[in-house]
């Protein structure tokens, strides 16, 4: 017989977390941040990180807010998550977005449906 699944049991089986960031491009040529899209990818998924989207097909409904680039990375745990943007391989990449772009980030915790309403 199974045991029943209390909230610590549902808090440690959902358990993701999402970086969300939205990218605002200075430029159609070519920059850094197009070997940061290059070098980047290997480094998540090495940390467990998984691209959910990863898009320039961006739809604003907000006013003033248009980004050109959307990215969500769904990450196991949040250590996994500073563990991959804290890792000296991202270190060494990190400027190629910060020279050439303007970013905004967030992390948001998941949730189970439940917690959702």
């Amino acid at each position: 017989m199974a045991a029943a699944q209390g909230p610590a049991t549902r808090e440690r089986k959902d358990m993701s977390y999402y970086f969300i960031v939205t990218v605002s491009l200075s430029s159609d040529a070519d920059t850094p941040y197009d070997s940061y899209i290059r070098e980047v990818k290997p480094i998540v998924e090495k940390h467990g990180g998984e691209y959910l989207v990863r898009t320039n097909e961006v739809i604003p409904l907000s006013s003033g807010w248009k980004p050109d680039r959307v990215i969500v990375i769904r990450f196991p745990s949040r250590e996994s998550l500073e563990r991959c943007f804290s890792s000296e391989e991202y270190r060494q990449i990190k400027s190629l977005r910060e020279d050439s772009v303007d970013s905004h980030a967030i992390i948001v915790k998941g949730t189970d449906g439940d917690e959702a309403r």
